[in-house]
């Protein structure tokens, strides 16, 4: 393990745009940027939002562009080899040092410090991969323009394919960018999850997804999708208790206008009801009361139940560039340990990440009162999630590993991890190391495909 000087603590930093401070507040503006702001996407600042410069003192480099080099030989739905394979660690954090890094990291990451002895971060060089295609580009600096809140935060309209709000002013924005980021225009996955006992035990739980992003397919907009930005099929395929079972969702844009749509297909009943409850605390797919419905892809649905605000920006250590993660033929029994993921298949950087901070609405029921929200600024990834109970205190800590997929290119968890600081068990999902086929970008897809009447054909088993 190599060393380093110790570092001056970090402070939340006020947002840096156009090289005035801006410094953030409670209000939320629901308001395009002007022409002149826009006009900074790819010059001071990265087409997606991001600072283009590197920090003060070196430890951030600028953002050159991203990573989208396709190593030769490489197939849709092979696992992605690792680009830097060959970085070494440059230190470890672990209880013993953690005061010279706890400036860096968040309260979740803090709270697994202060459970788990044995916990350690391998922090690596920082590599900004993040890279989408030309188009997206484009289409995000446009929308900077013209895409605006609806619905007390509850939609966006007038924008189309990318990113809506590069240059954020609320909160709000900040976290549509993250539900609307670039994934493709279609996807199909193989993964697992694994809710294991505090001893390490666990049963995989196989799941086939397909998610069809249509705001994302060219010529799509804000006006012409329906209300649904995208369609999801879960099939869970093993163990056998819950194989057959198929979870439909149209996820709509203004959930205002109309909330989120959802059916349920039952093998063992053979019929498709509809679902009124998938969504906000409500329990997850296999998730044995660990995650909630809106803590896939680490937040997803409606806004309506929060406030949300802007904190600031900070420099943070993340889960970034994983690739080990997400490599082939890794065997579940070594990844999946009591307490937390194998450490030395994570790599850990520092980035600079927006801080959200979202508080129930008055009147509003979630069993998570309060959360802190840790996106990156070059992709929009939420990268980490605090989450507190209704007496204000840290209950679950939820982190994605999120690796470049160059051959699209577009940047996106690969794991994500949930821990109930409480109990001592975790959830992990998207483990899909032993699996034929990885992510397959780009498959042949159809609205029939989503359609409640399809659910019975899904679920055959």
């Amino acid at each position: 393990m190599s060393t380093r000087k110790k570092m001056p603590p970090l402070r939340v930093l006020p947002v840096l745009i156009f090289g005035t401070l801006a410094l953030t507040t409670s209000v939320n503006a629901f308001a395009a940027v002007s022409a002149a702001e826009a006009g900074e996407l790819g010059r001071t600042l990265t087409p997606m939002g991001g600072e283009m410069a590197g920090n003060a003192a070196g430890t951030i480099p600028a953002w050159d562009g991203g990573y989208s080099k396709v190593p030769a030989g490489f197939k849709p739905g092979d696992h992605h080899p690792d680009p830097f394979s060959a970085d070494k660690i440059q230190f470890t954090i672990t209880r013993a040092n953690l005061a010279t890094y706890k400036a860096m990291l968040g309260a979740g990451q803090l709270a697994m410090f202060d459970k788990y002895a044995n916990f350690k971060m391998n922090v690596y060089q920082t590599r900004r991969t993040a890279a989408f295609p030309q188009r997206t580009y484009e289409m995000t600096k446009k929308n900077a323009t013209t895409a605006t809140i609806v619905g007390a935060g509850a939609g966006v309209e007038n924008f189309a394919e990318g990113t809506p709000f590069p240059i954020p002013k609320s909160g709000y924005e900040i976290i549509w960018n993250h539900k609307l980021k670039y994934k493709g225009t279609s996807v199909i996955r193989w993964e697992n999850t694994v809710t294991p006992s505090a001893s390490g035990a666990f049963t995989p739980v196989r799941i086939q997804e397909k998610l069809y992003n249509l705001y994302c397919n060219p010529g799509m907009t804000s006006s012409t999708i329906n209300n649904v930005l995208a369609y999801f099929l879960q099939t869970v395929e093993s163990p056998p208790r819950l194989a057959g079972n198929v979870l439909l969702v149209h996820e709509t844009m203004n959930q205002s206008l109309q909330p989120r749509q959802a059916w349920l297909y039952n093998p063992g009943q053979r019929r498709v009801r509809k679902a009124p409850q998938v969504g906000y605390d409500n329990p997850g797919t296999g998730a044995d009361g660990l995650r909630s419905n809106d803590m896939t892809d680490m937040f997803n649905g409606s806004l309506d139940r929060y406030e949300f605000k802007t904190v600031g920006k900070k420099e943070m250590y993340v889960n970034y560039n994983s690739y080990k993660a997400h490599a082939a033929g890794v065997k579940f029994d070594d990844f999946v340990r009591p307490g937390f993921l194998d450490p030395d298949l994570m790599r850990y950087e520092l980035h600079r990440i927006w801080v959200v901070e979202a508080t129930l609405r008055p009147g509003a029921r979630h069993q998570m009162a309060r959360r802190t929200f840790y996106l990156d600024e070059d992709s929009w990834q939420i990268m980490a999630l605090d989450h507190y109970d209704s007496a204000g205190k840290l209950w679950r800590y939820s982190e994605a590993a999120g690796i470049s997929y160059y051959d699209q290119p577009l940047f996106w968890s690969t794991t994500e991890a949930h821990h109930d600081l409480k109990s001592g068990r975790y959830l992990a999902s998207g483990l899909d190391n032993l699996e034929q086929k990885s992510y397959i970008f780009g498959s042949e897809m159809s609205l029939g495909d989503f359609s409640p009447q399809a659910l019975r054909t899904s679920g055959t088993r």
